[in-house]
């Protein structure tokens, strides 16, 4: 009897200390998951709050009527609606001194659709021949010179008939920051370059062709040359760059990167979307499935009588770039303007090379 007691006397403490064991491995795994739990919540506060003030530092008016496109009936909500947004880089280094009367080098016009969740990408060659409201025929970089976002969203609205509901303007420092807070990005350089870099230090950059880890001056420096290729090239260049930097900030490896990130676009960054539109934009992102497509505006390049090289687009190519963008943004495509980009386009041009 006495070891039947002590055999279930043993089993009891058995359980009792297997119980407790089991508490103990609970315990275990329950303190490093509530430490990560709250690191990633605190984290998380931290870069929604640091982005809210890089969004809110940013943000400037366009400056035109109930802030809404010429070329829309009522105004959008980026949350509901598809929109567009001009992409404006430009030079203002202090190196040379532009401040607000720089021109712009680089235009790319992305136009976003909801349902589909694609997004379309067209780069516009700075060197285009188009009318700039107010000012008359000249290459359409030198809007921004005349009047900042504003003429150049005026510019390009006139030029291909399509709205521009909202603007961002980076500088070069943005894009070089962007680039290294991201460890640099992963690219197949085409073909050898010898450039200047952001300073502009003669040869400061000498890339060799092959796929390889660039910088942020590396990448400057081969999405800005036009020396190799042409300006079309040029364009569809920065298009595939942009889309590499896309991929790379959008990946899990980039995630710890994100302060940087948002710090290094927002000192450097105007825009007229707010952060809660800016919020929008993230289901793009988040979609595995986005999809990211270029496109381009064809032309024949070449020297008028004031003795400047310009771009001449051809109306056929323009006429199907705005059909394209206006029917991803859901729009009539009916030909609006067509006619009028016409007519006026050859008079000047008729003027311009007697």
């Amino acid at each position: 009897m006495s070891n039947e007691n002590n055999n279930f006397s043993r089993i009891t403490k058995r359980k009792k200390k297997k119980k407790k064991n089991r508490k103990k491995l609970l315990l275990y795994l329950l303190i490093p998951l509530t430490i990560l739990f709250i690191t990633v919540l605190s984290y998380g506060f931290h870069i929604y709050t640091t982005a809210q003030n890089a969004a809110n530092d940013s943000y400037e008016k366009v400056g035109r009527e109930n802030e809404t496109s010429k070329l829309r009936n009522e105004s959008v909500d980026p949350v509901e609606d598809n929109v567009s947004v001009l992409i404006i880089g430009v030079d203002d280094s202090e190196n040379r001194g532009y401040n607000e009367k720089s021109r712009s080098d680089t235009l790319i016009l992305a136009t976003f659709n909801k349902s589909s969740k694609s997004v379309k990408l067209l780069s516009i060659p700075r060197d285009s021949y188009v009318n700039v409201p107010d000012h008359g025929y000249t290459k359409i970089n030198h809007a921004h010179y005349f009047g900042g976002p504003k003429k150049s969203i005026e510019t390009v609205e006139d030029f291909l008939n399509v709205p521009v509901d909202y603007y961002v303007r980076l500088n070069f420092e943005a894009f070089i920051e962007v680039v290294d807070s991201l460890g640099g990005i992963q690219y197949d350089v085409p073909f050898e370059i010898v450039e200047m870099d952001s300073q502009d230090n003669k040869n400061a950059i000498h890339l060799t062709p092959g796929y390889q880890k660039l910088n942020g001056e590396e990448a400057l420096a081969l999405a800005r040359t036009r020396k190799y290729d042409s300006d079309i090239e040029r364009g569809k260049r920065q298009q595939e760059i942009i889309k590499t930097i896309v991929k790379q900030a959008a990946s899990a490896s980039s995630i710890l990167k994100l302060d940087d990130l948002i710090t290094a676009v927002g000192n450097n960054m105007k825009t007229s979307l707010s952060f809660n539109e800016m919020k929008s934009f993230v289901s793009y992102g988040m979609n595995t499935n986005l999809s990211l497509s270029s496109v381009s505006l064809d032309g024949t390049g070449g020297k008028m009588n004031d003795g400047l090289w310009y771009y001449q687009v051809d109306e056929q190519s323009r006429n199907d770039i705005e059909h394209e963008l206006r029917e991803h943004l859901d729009l009539s495509t009916s030909n609006v303007n067509n006619s009028e980009f016409s007519a006026d386009a050859n008079e000047e041009n008729d003027s311009t090379t007697k």
